[in-house]
């Protein structure tokens, strides 16, 4: 199958935005540890960001894996960022009520990123390997 392809485009360009998403939490890591030990000030940022990729760009790779005709392990891997995503803002936002639930919003950052890695990985083997790993 061609690159070039409605399907190897849309596979490509889902690709993409896994790599930019595993980036961006990379990057929200930087800015909460900025905020946390140079500067208070680095909290807008950190929760600015957010909102630039949060939603954002897990929609657009349903889209794309849609497009690229991907198997359904990329949807439910979607999904479950997704679901990462809600879990954070609702660690981030309950803190008034359960203090201790601040402590779980971490954790779930990194859940978020190994499971960022693993989209990339996957992804990466399933368009360069020729299909493989279609389950």
């Amino acid at each position: 199958m061609g690159r070039f392809t409605k399907i190897g485009v849309g596979r490509t360009i889902y690709l993409l935005l896994a790599i930019l998403f595993t980036c961006s939490v990379v990057l929200q890591f930087f800015l909460a540890g900025a905020a946390t030990f140079v500067s208070p000030l680095n909290w807008m940022r950190h929760t600015t960001f957010i909102h630039l990729f949060g939603f954002n760009i897990p929609i657009f790779m349903l889209l794309f894996a849609f497009i690229g005709g991907l198997p359904r392990w990329a949807y439910w891997q979607v999904f479950g960022l997704l679901v990462l995503i809600f879990s954070m803002y609702f660690t981030a936002n309950m803190i008034a009520d359960f203090p201790w639930i601040g402590a779980v919003h971490p954790v779930i950052a990194a859940l978020l990123f190994f499971q960022s890695c693993v989209m990339v990985s996957q992804s990466w083997k399933f368009i360069f390997n020729k299909g493989e790993g279609e389950n």
